[in-house]
Parts: structure tokens; sequence; C-alpha cells
């Protein structure tokens, strides 16, 4: 799989990545770095812990991350509960958390599938 095979499989915006970032292999670089960042982690954990607070700042970052790669998907999900969370829990937290979730596995089973190819 290419890399714009990659962004093809997550609906993300390749051309957007690549206006912003000098070059492909920087994008690897990123791309791959973002399949080993742990703030999904720490979403769960603060979702099961009950700190909105901290789900919120955990959201927000995978939000700001998948804006500066174009993960055009998983960001549209994650700005969503971003602002379900402001200002605490909202009634439709949870069900845009599900959706976070679905995105997130897309994204990070996409990426290893690439890294797997290299």
């Amino acid at each position: 799989m290419t890399l714009q095979e990659c962004y093809a499989k997550l609906e993300g915006d390749y051309a957007a990545v690549s206006s912003r970032l000098p070059s492909e292999k920087f994008i690897q670089k990123y791309v791959l770095k973002f399949a080993e960042d742990k703030t999904m982690e720490l979403l769960e954990e603060a979702w099961q812990n009950g700190n909105f607070d901290e789900a919120f700042r955990a959201a927000h970052t995978i939000k700001g991350m998948c804006q500066n790669l174009s993960f055009a998907r998983l960001e549209k999900s994650s700005s969503a509960l971003t602002e379900s969370l402001r200002g605490g829990k909202s009634p439709k937290a949870e069900e845009l958390l599900g959706q976070v979730r679905e995105d997130y596995a897309l994204t990070a089973d996409t990426i290893k599938e690439y890294k797997a190819g290299l």
C-alpha cells in the first residue's frame, strides 16, 4: 500500500497534508508516529474514571493531530466528541465516543497495514 492509498482508505486528504508538510518522507514519519501515540488510551482511561475534563483534552488532542495530518474521518468524529465534552459530558457524548473508537481503530489498522508493506 502506498501512502496515498493509505490516505484514501482513511478518507484523508493527501493533497492537503502534502501542501503543508515538505515531503512524502516527512508525512510518512508523522503518520507512523500517530500509530504510536497514546492519546486514545488516555481518552479511554479518563472516560472510565469519569474525568470528562481530561477526556475533553484527549479528544481535542486527537482532533488536532488529525487536522495536522488531514485524517478527515477521525478528525470529524473527534471534533464532534470534543464539542460534546466542552463544559462536561453531554447526552450525545457516549454515542460520539463510539464513533471515535471505530474511526480510530480504522486509522490504527490502516497505518499498521501501511507500515507492514514498507
